[in-house]
Formats: C-alpha cells, sequence, structure tokens
C-alpha cells in the first residue's frame, strides 16, 4: 500500500524565461567578439588599425573585477590580517590608520614589451584595489605594524592592556 498524504499538492507552471534574458551575461562577450569579426571584414580592411585584444581582456576585468580575499585572526595579544598579493611588491601597498578604520590599498602596473624581427608586442596591465576594516574595540592603533614577505602582507593590530584581560565570569545564582 502506498504512502498518502494529507497535504495538498498543487503544481504550477513557470512562465518561460526569454531567450534575451537568459544569455545577458554573456552579451558583453558576444558584442565584443561581433566587432573582432568586423575588424577583419569589409574592404578598408588593410586600412584601419586593428582593435586589440587587450580591450577586450580589460572589459571582462571590470566585470569580474576582484579585491584580493584576506584571513583575520585573533589571538589573546592581538588581531592579525593576512592578504595575499602575488607579484606585488611593498613599494605598489600602502596600509593607513585613519577615524578608527584600517584601509590596505595597493596597484599593480605591469608592462611587457617584445620586440623581434617580425613582430612587436607591447602590453600594459594595471589595477587597483582597496578594503576597508573598522577597528575593534580595543586595539591599541599607534602600536599597528604591516610586514610584506613572499607576496603576503600580515598586518599585527595590538591589543591594549586593558582588552587583553580575561573575561570575567559572572556566577548565576538561583533566585
Amino acid at each position: 500500500m502506498a504512502n498518502e498524504t494529507k497535504l495538498p499538492v498543487t503544481r504550477k507552471t513557470l512562465a518561460p524565461v526569454p531567450a534575451q534574458d537568459a544569455w545577458r551575461p554573456l552579451e558583453a562577450l558576444r558584442k565584443e567578439v561581433d566587432r573582432l569579426f568586423e575588424d577583419f571584414s569589409g574592404d578598408d580592411f588593410w586600412r584601419r588599425p586593428l582593435r586589440s585584444l587587450a580591450g577586450i581582456e580589460r572589459n571582462m576585468a571590470k566585470q569580474f573585477a576582484a579585491v584580493p580575499a584576506v584571513d583575520v585572526s585573533e589571538s589573546d595579544k592581538a588581531y592579525e590580517i593576512t592578504a595575499e598579493l602575488p607579484g606585488m611588491d611593498e613599494k605598489d601597498i600602502e596600509v593607513n590608520v585613519a577615524n578608527g578604520a584600517l584601509t590596505i590599498k595597493g596597484e599593480k602596473k605591469e608592462e611587457k614589451e617584445e620586440k623581434q624581427k617580425d613582430y612587436y608586442v607591447s602590453e600594459r596591465r594595471y589595477g587597483s584595489f582597496e578594503r576597508y576594516f573598522e577597528l575593534p574595540d580595543g586595539v591599541d592603533a599607534g602600536k599597528i605594524e604591516a610586514a610584506f614577505k613572499n607576496g603576503v602582507l600580515r598586518v599585527t593590530l595590538p591589543k591594549t592592556a586593558e582588552a587583553q584581560k580575561p573575561a570575567k565570569k559572572i556566577e548565576v545564582k538561583a533566585a
């Protein structure tokens, strides 16, 4: 004997999603590919400069731009923020404390130039990021330190002496 349910079961037919809405995330890429094909067609092809593929890369990067992920940890004496910043140097990174907040900024500039007998390639990449953190209560802002080694930034936020005291346990009594 089959199990029966006492709950009413209703089926609702969903309206189909219009085709143009389903492909909207790929629309920018499609337009760029269409422009590339237009560059290679037409009678005046040899007289027009080619559109750079770097333009497509820049447009896609803007849409999917990411800031570096960070790890935040706490010990008895300090908080620590760790950020992986591969390919960057300490001169490209700025750490500031102001108005109860910590800001980590970075800018990466990369230029590549290659000259050979038959061709010449010049590429430039630029990108910047900014992360903002409110300082928790009990941080000694005057003693914050930052160190950068092997592409990893570590910012140490030491706690004040008051914040390092253990929590006081309150006994719960029966009323």
